[in-house]
This record gives structure tokens, C-alpha cells and sequence, in this order.
């Protein structure tokens, strides 16, 4: 709710604070003390624009502060949760209008777009004047009103939840349909992809040891030569380093004979001969055995040359190969397996669209009854109201969609069902229902409003309701039944009336006085707060004139306690 409102060079009010109560807060004053100039600020803090003929003659700047209580306002708390607005369960709004006409927003102290300041004060307070500002005109928000008046919430969320899984069924069928574009396509580049690496898979799994194979056949006579010259040096021929060696072993053997210490010297010459003609041994067979294929080069060239192109393609190194052949095999897998994934996607898709639209049908039936109800409950309401000729009609239409969107019977399914909902109301016998928007009275919308939120009372999402001329063109019997009325929608919300007439104002919960006065060469407004004699005074010269007498303060003692009890 709103607890307080500041205002600052704004139209003709220089400087007015005003602290408001729960329940009915009445505004009254002269007709143009500036009662609807609240209304007017109020706007401006909750998004309205800002023009720069609002601000105060020689002031620098208009400025609007604004303190709610969300204590019950989830919406609202959320939404300054979602903007990053750490919040203790109130809320500071503040607007700042300069005289060039630049605006500024402020939430919590912090410096805000408009479109931040409308999404977190939307559904904070609905203002009915004629002016078009009232979310209960708003189509938008028919739907959810006729649901909360019918009280078949868990029926709204059972669509909710079907609409939900439809939609997820939707989509995993959707991407199996899409596969089938491309699929024959994607399955010959896979089936092609997965044969190019298992055959090459042992030049994948052993290409360090077919490089070396390679590089063997290559030089296969060079190394040929090397090796049997090396074995001849060593060993074959006459002046062998192995028959020399040979002979060196024997003569330090023999002088060991003399000198026991030569005896290690000569195990060493005698162990190096041994490994030199081991190695020479290995050289001759290694020389004999080494042979040229060019068909097995051919094969080793090829296979290397093929696993440079698919390292290109599916990795550098062998397990980036077959990890991704092991991939493409299980879609290829996948994909051979189409029509049974496509079977079973299909069959869990019709299975939802068939429970959405059961549920969906159901709400609808509840809705077409509740809207009758509805419909007889707000124009029961107007006759009340001193409007018995209006007539409002609750419309229920089929949502409208594209071919390719989920339907029911024709119409879109949303996840509030398939009915779209709009308050027609005809003001006059013989007219035709219209929206309530186009409504042209300023009066007539605003009991049409009164009305509907008394019907409604409690079930919007605003914690604080304005009406502004709601008495416009009443008096008598009906104004006093507006003052009960609007008074009984401020048993379930915060109320703001700014009203002319004695029989609403009797109603109050809380009565200001706006009140305008010439100060030098300067007309300010002010508020205040009415204490019991005051509101005693303020009623009588609504119902006397400017000339308060002991009978018009009888009138108001009476119209008082009339409301009272």
C-alpha cells in the first residue's frame, strides 16, 4: 500500500507531504484547490510520462516521492529482485521533472529507466479518472479476474502444466522431424566417415611404428651397404678389428701370467671382443635379411598419406580419432533408428495434446458458465450505482494463433487455456457493449470500475485503488451507495477517492482537506489530515455551502454515523 506521498513544485503545490492510512482515504476541497493534482503525481511516479508544464512556475524542477509497503505485494518484490533492487519490503520511487523537460527515475535510491520504474509499480495501484490509467480496463487482465471470481485455480494450473508438457513433447518431436530434412544425407557422411577411420585403424593405432617401417624400406640400400661393411671391418675381414682384438686378448692374458694384477685388464679385452663379435654377428644378419619391396613401401606410403588427410578431419592424435569415429557410429545409430524414435516421439506427443485439450475444454465450460454469473454480479452492481439501463457482457473467444502454433478446436492453447476474455459493458439501453477502454464518460467509467471491483473486490493484483470523479453526475441515494461501496473494496485493499459529495466522504476511513490560498503574488495547495471536528465541518459545508449552519453540521453528524453503522 501507499504510506506516503511527497510532492515538491509541482502544478501549484510548492511543498505537500501526506501520510496515508489502510482503508478509505478521502480527499476533498474546493473545486480547484488541486484533489486530482495528486492523482496526477501519483501517475508520474508510477511511469506516467513527464512533461515539463507540470513543473511549478520559476522552479527549477517538479519532483514526486512515493513510499509503498509490499508487505502481500509478491509481484512486486520480485520484480525489484529481478532488477537487482534490494529491498526490506518497501519501496521509494522517485521521479524528478525538469523545467527543460528531462526527466529522471529513481527506485530505491538508485538512478532507473522508466521501463525498470513501470515493471516494478506495475499492478501497485489501479486509478480510475478519465483519464485512460486502470489495469481493469486492460484487457489483458479479464482472463485472470473471471478465473479468480469462478475460484477454479487449480484447474487454470492443471492447463498450466499440461500446456507445459505439450510443449516439451512438442519439441523433442520436432527435433527428430527435423533430423529427417537431412537425415539420409547425414547418414551417408557418417556411414562414410566411420568405414574412412576403420580402415585406416592401424595406421591410426600404429603409425609411429609404420613411420619407421617406411623410413627402413626407403633407405633399405644404404643401410644394407652399411651394415655389411660394418660387419666385415668388424669381423669378416683378414685385418678384422675382431682378429686384432683377438691377438691383444691373448698377449695380456699371457703377461698376466707374470703379473697377476693384468688379470681384470685382460677379462675387459676379452669381454669387448666378445660384444664386438656379437655385434658383428647382428650387422651380418640384419645386412642378409634387409631387402627392398617397393609393393610394401607403395602400401606403407598410401596408408600414412591417408592418415595425414584424416587427422585434418577428425583429430591429431589416435584417441581424438576414435573418439569421434565411436561418436559418429552411436548417430549413426541413432539415425537407423529414426522411425522408432519418431513413433515413439509422436505417440507422447498426441498423448499430451490429448490431456492438454481435455483440461483446456473443461476450463472452458467453467469459464462460459462463470462469465454468465459475472456478467449478472457487475450489472446488478451498476443498477446499484444509479447505471440500471447498463448492461456489461463477460465475452469469451477462441485465442487466436498461426498455423504452426499448438491448438485445440481451432484455437491457440496458451498456458492459461484457449479462451481470450473481455469486459464489454453498454452504458444505455439500446447500445451496443463496447470495451471498456473506448467507455467515452469519465463518470460512467468510473462507476463501471467501482462496480467491477466491487464484484472483484480482493482479486486484482492492486493494493491500492484511486478513483477520481466517481461522483460525477450522482447525488442523493446513489452517492451514498457508492460511499458504501467503495468503502467495501477498501476492506480488501488500500483506497484513494477524491470526491464532491458529503454521502461518500462520510465513509472515510481518513479525510484530508486540499486546501489553496494566495501567498504574496503566489497560489500554493496544501493537504492535511482532518481531526473529527474538522471532518464534522468539512462534510457540513459540502452539504451547507460556504455558510456552515448547526443543520448542515446535524446533516453530517448524521450522514456519520449513518456510515458508521
Amino acid at each position: 500500500m501507499l504510506t506516503c506521498l511527497r510532492v515538491r513544485s509541482f502544478a501549484i503545490i510548492e511543498a505537500l507531504e501526506v501520510e496515508l492510512d489502510a482503508g478509505l482515504n478521502i480527499v476533498t476541497g474546493e473545486t480547484g484547490a488541486g484533489k486530482s493534482i495528486l492523482v496526477d503525481a501519483l501517475q508520474l511516479v508510477l511511469g506516467a510520462r513527464g512533461r515539463p508544464e507540470v513543473v511549478r512556475t520559476d522552479a527549477e524542477a517538479a519532483e514526486v516521492e512515493a513510499l509503498f509497503n509490499l508487505s502481500g505485494q509478491p509481484q512486486a518484490l520480485n520484480a525489484l529482485l529481478e532488477q537487482g533492487i534490494e529491498t526490506e519490503g518497501e519501496l521509494l520511487v522517485r521521479r524528478v521533472v525538469s523545467a527543460s523537460g528531462r526527466t529522471r527515475a529513481y527506485i530505491n535510491g538508485r538512478l532507473a529507466t522508466l521501463a525498470q520504474l513501470k515493471e516494478v509499480t506495475k499492478g501497485l495501484a489501479d486509478i480510475s479518472s478519465q483519464h485512460e490509467y486502470h489495469s481493469l480496463a486492460d484487457p489483458r487482465h479479464h482472463l485472470s479476474y473471471l478465473d479468480a471470481f469462478a475460484k477454479h485455480a487449480d484447474l487454470v494450473e492443471q492447463v498450466s502444466q499440461a500446456h507445459g508438457a505439450l510443449v516439451e513433447a512438442a519439441s523433442r518431436l520436432e527435433e527428430v522431424v527435423t533430423e529427417e530434412r537431412g537425415r539420409a544425407d547425414r547418414e551417408d557422411l557418417l556411414r562414410y566417415q566411420v568405414n574412412e577411420i576403420d580402415t585406416l585403424r592401424e595406421a591410426v593405432e600404429n603409425e609411429e611404428a609404420l613411420v619407421v617401417e617406411r623410413e627402413r624400406l626407403r633407405h633399405a640400400e644404404k643401410l644394407g651397404s652399411a651394415a655389411g661393411e660394418a660387419e666385415a671391418q668388424l669381423y669378416s675381414d683378414d685385418a678384422s678389428i675382431c682378429g686384432a682384438l683377438s691377438r691383444i686378448a691373448t698377449s695380456v692374458e699371457q703377461a698376466s701370467g707374470f703379473d697377476p694384477s693384468l688379470e681384470p685388464i685382460s677379462a675387459q679385452v676379452r669381454e669387448a671382443l666378445v660384444q664386438l663379435e656379437d655385434a658383428a654377428s647382428e650387422l651380418g644378419s640384419y645386412a642378409r635379411g634387409l631387402s627392398f619391396d617397393p609393393a610394401r613401401l607403395g602400401s606403407l606410403e598410401d596408408q600414412l598419406d591417408r592418415l595425414s588427410r584424416v587427422k585434418r578431419k577428425y583429430g591429431e592424435t589416435s584417441s581424438e580419432i576414435l573418439a569421434y569415429r565411436d561418436q559418429a557410429s552411436e548417430e549413426l545409430d541413432s539415425l537407423e533408428r529414426y522411425e522408432e524414435r519418431l513413433d515413439h516421439r509422436q505417440r507422447d506427443f498426441d498423448e499430451a495434446l490429448e490431456e492438454a485439450a481435455r483440461v483446456a475444454l473443461v476450463l472452458r465450460q467453467k469459464r462460459q458458465a462463470a462469465a454468465a454469473r459475472l456478467s449478472k454480479a457487475i450489472s446488478k452492481e451498476l443498477s446499484s450505482l444509479g447505471m440500471g439501463e447498463a448492461k456489461v457482457t463477460v465475452e469469451l473467444a477462441a485465442l487466436e494463433g498461426g498455423p504452426r502454433e499448438l491448438q485445440v478446436e481451432g484455437a491457440r492453447l496458451s498456458p492459461t487455456g484457449i479462451d481470450h476474455a473481455e469486459l464489454l459493458i453498454a452504458p444505455n439501453r439500446g447500445e451496443d457493449a463496447k470495451p471498456l477502454r473506448k467507455i467515452a464518460s469519465g463518470g460512467e467509467l468510473s462507476r463501471a470500475m467501482l462496480a467491477i471491483k466491487r464484484v472483484l473486490a480482493g482479486l486484482g493484483p492492486a493494493s491500492l485503488y484511486v478513483f477520481d470523479e466517481v461522483d460525477a453526475g450522482v447525488g442523493g441515494a446513489v452517492a451514498e451507495v457508492i460511499g458504501r461501496k467503495i468503502h467495501e473494496v477498501a476492506q480488501h485493499s488500500q483506497v484513494l477517492c477524491i470526491t464532491h459529495l458529503p454521502q461518500i466522504s462520510a465513509y472515510a476511513d481518513a479525510h484530508y482537506r486540499v486546501h489553496k490560498e494566495v501567498v504574496g503574488k503566489r497560489t500554493k495547495s496544501d493537504i492535511r489530515l482532518l481531526s473529527d471536528d474538522d471532518r464534522l465541518e468539512e462534510i457540513a459545508r459540502m452539504l451547507g455551502g460556504v455558510k456552515v449552519t448547526d443543520q448542515a453540521r446535524a446533516a453530517a453528524q448524521e450522514l456519520i454515523r449513518g456510515a458508521e453503522g
